[in-house]
């Protein structure tokens, strides 16, 4: 049993020699996704990827929010702040419900939270 496991960082982000595991590789093709699939994820971690975009659905973790409360927050014009809502709610991360003159968005689901918590979950171990 190891006990202090040193991480040493790699000079060289190669093997040594070259050889292909073939089940593993067929493996990894087996469980693989569809291109579009594998599109849409990449673009929806791009897009909270922005620190902007991130921060408003932090700020949604709490609860529903207005543009106007958004905009207070992150210290942007409400306009800014409406095309970043527009991008979040283009991949289903925000959603918005009408009540009269006031638009107020919320995350879209429960996996918005999730893929946050998780990062933030992750970087916490470091």
């Amino acid at each position: 049993m190891v006990k202090n496991k040193a991480i040493v960082p790699c000079q060289n982000e190669t093997c040594d020699v070259r050889v292909v595991h073939l089940e593993r590789v067929a493996r990894a093709r087996a469980e693989t996704i569809a291109e579009k699939d594998l599109e849409r994820l990449a673009l929806t971690y791009k897009i909270m990827g922005d620190p902007t975009r991130l921060r408003i659905i932090l700020a949604l973790r709490g609860g529903e929010m207005c543009v106007c409360d958004i905009a207070a927050f992150v210290g942007l014009s409400e306009s800014a702040v409406s095309h970043q809502l527009r991008r979040l709610r283009e991949l289903s991360l925000v959603s918005s419900r009408r009540d009269g003159q006031i638009l107020y968005y919320s995350l879209d689901d429960a996996h918005v939270l999730d893929l946050v918590t998780v990062g933030l979950t992750h970087i916490g171990e470091s």
